[in-house]
């Protein structure tokens, strides 16, 4: 069936069920950042295949409201669907808000399925409505009338994360929550964030695509602990583990019934913004509600000695892996045929072979040449292309191990590429008008800088050329769970909540880059663990240690750009590189790694 037949059939499912308006998120009930094939409505409508993006429809108008990551993927998957491609953030482009008022007329309905909507979001469609004279319904799941082979939820299993890989116990976690809770004069606290539910009880599953999550619920009380999700996924083992921290497992969808169910005397502790509207909604009219961030968000960013000196182990894992892949890549282009999707198995079956290796965290990019322009490109049977000499190629990729998750981006030159690439390379690298990538990563700041503070160090540089980039400069990373993690980012822009100060053993980040549409793409990424350094008079100062070692192409540098400085930046890191990952390589691959850490002069 065509984008064009389900959305016939979808307007034949409104006009029966009486709803002139009908929205359609990414999302899965609890806002993870990637969805479950179960939930991949929205996909199955359009046609794109992003990891994010809204769908409205009308009787006769269809919009997809997606950012900058994914504009020019979505112009080429919308073609021809008769759906508007909207530019989250740009200028003139009206947002999903401003649509619903200039479309929805008095009499009119809205309509979506409560579950997959944020209930702060569904509160300002609900608002929306109310001004515009139209009513809202929540409860419409309309993927089970048109989806028929709909795909069944996930029921894979779920397994316990050892204390010598979460350097904390349940039991602490569960006593520094309820702190909180006792703080705010809460006896409840509601939770439906998967990545949170997963860190307090260290659980991890394998119920989202790249993110070794469960579906699952859970109240935290006093004494106990309430986990709705569905129990033949837990072993016997972990049950009992469970139990002896007072956690008590019930079935999945049961957790509206027990919100609807609380009283007068319950105060909940709860954060609308990642909790869905039909939920909310649930909760009983009598309850007192504490309306903040998850104390969980910030816990769980900030990590422990333990998981600090794991992930340095998983990053050692994954350097390898990935140094070994471009020494294949380098030796082999234009010998064998590579194409973008032979290249991305070949180094996955890399971290494959890396002990306690789980899987990637998250849909590897494998962009050749003009692809790479698409900031969030995924490759497929239709768009893989052989690599060629004479172009750029990107890889953005990383992996799940027990010691924790990674997150790479390396641009290489396939033989020998044109200046203006180089150039470009070399600004994102550690030009003498850029510096970005090792600029921040070598910065130093006073305790109390946020991401928002730190992200024109490495996006100045392009600003000065008239240059920019549609996504953050960094994000958090979580411990085998997102890999996308808040609260922090190095952003220009605040969000909706300003982002936290950078505390030591957050993990961030740090990929600046340049697109050129029809042309290249040019990121490179590596992660950041933020340490206390001085301290004196003037306060804390922190700075960053890079966790990521893996060579930065010197075929795709123009020295002559660089700076001493900068030089000097680069042959200390490349230093690092091949102490830390040759007593790892063959000998071969040794020699290969020597020259491409050379000294820049």
């Amino acid at each position: 069936m065509s984008v064009l037949d389900r959305i016939e059939r979808l307007r034949n499912v409104m006009e029966q069920q009486k709803i002139d308006c009908y929205i359609i998120p990414t999302d899965d009930y609890h806002h993870s950042e990637y969805v479950g094939d179960y939930f991949k409505f929205r996909e199955y409508i359009t046609g794109f295949t992003g990891s994010a993006g809204t769908a409205v429809f009308t009787k006769d108008k269809a919009g997809l409201w997606t950012d900058g990551r994914y504009f020019i993927q979505a112009e080429t998957q919308l073609k021809g669907s008769g759906i508007t491609l909207y530019k989250s953030g740009e200028s003139d482009v009206p947002t999903i808000e401003e649509f619903l008022k200039s479309e929805l007329k008095e009499g009119d309905v809205l309509g979506f399925d409560g579950r997959t909507v944020t209930y702060a979001q569904g509160k300002r469609y609900c608002h929306i409505a109310d001004e515009n004279g139209a009513s809202l319904k929540y409860r419409l799941d309309f993927a089970q009338n048109i989806w028929k082979e709909r795909p069944e939820m996930s029921m894979e299993s779920v397994f316990s994360l050892e204390d010598e890989y979460t350097g904390e116990k349940i039991g602490s976690k569960l006593e520094r929550i309820r702190e909180i809770m006792k703080e705010n004069g809460c006896n409840a606290h509601v939770l439906s964030s998967l990545d949170d539910i997963a860190w307090l009880l260290n659980i991890r599953g394998n119920d989202i695509a790249y993110c070794p999550l469960v579906l699952s619920y859970a109240i935290v009380y006093n004494n106990s602990v309430e986990l709705f999700a569905d129990i033949r996924k837990f072993s016997d083992d972990i049950i009992n583990l469970l139990a002896e921290n007072q956690v008590k497992i019930y079935p999945y969808e049961d957790i509206y019934r027990k919100v609807s169910e609380m009283t007068s005397e319950d105060k909940l502790l709860l954060d609308s913004t990642i909790m869905n509207y039909s939920l909310y909604q649930a909760i009983s009219k009598e309850t007192v509600i504490v309306d903040k961030q998850n104390p969980e968000i910030l816990m769980k960013s900030v990590k422990n000695e333990t998981q600090a000196e794991n992930l340095r182990k998983a990053h050692l894992k994954d350097a390898v892996a990935h140094t070994k892949f471009m020494y294949w890549l380098k030796k082999n282009i234009g010998r064998v045929e590579i194409t973008e999707l032979s290249a991305s198995a070949r180094l996955e079956g890399l971290r494959a072979e890396q002990e306690h290796f789980l899987g990637p965290s998250f849909g590897p990019i494998s962009a050749y040449g003009e692809h790479g322009a698409i900031v969030h490109y995924s490759a497929d049977e239709k768009s893989n292309v052989p690599l060629k000499e004479g172009k750029l190629f990107m890889t953005d990729t990383g992996g799940h191990y027990l010691e924790g998750s990674t997150d790479i981006t390396r641009t290489v030159a396939l033989g020998e590429v044109g200046n203006i690439e180089k150039e470009h390379f070399t600004l994102v690298a550690s030009a003498k008008i850029g510096r970005a990538l090792l600029r921040l990563a070598n910065t130093v700041f006073l305790y109390g800088c946020s991401g928002a503070n730190l992200d024109c160090i490495a996006r100045e540089v392009f600003w000065k050329e008239g240059l920019n980039f549609n996504h953050g400069t960094g994000h958090g990373v979580g411990y085998l769970l997102n890999i996308h993690e808040g609260p922090i980012n190095f952003r220009w822009k605040e969000g909706e909540r300003p982002a936290p100060a950078l505390e030591e053993n957050m993990v961030i980040t740090d990929e600046p880059g340049i697109y050129i549409e029809g042309s290249h793409g040019i990121r490179l990424e590596n992660e950041l663990l933020v340490r206390k350094t001085v301290k004196n008079e003037y306060g804390q100062f922190m700075n960053f240690e890079i966790l990521t070692y893996v060579p930065i192409d010197l075929d795709a540098i123009l020295p002559e750009k660089m700076s001493t400085e900068e030089k000097e930046m680069l042959n200390h890191y490349h230093k690092q590189v091949y102490e830390k990952v040759s007593p790892y390589l063959s000998e071969e691959e040794r020699i290969w790694l020597k020259e491409y850490t050379r000294a820049v002069k």
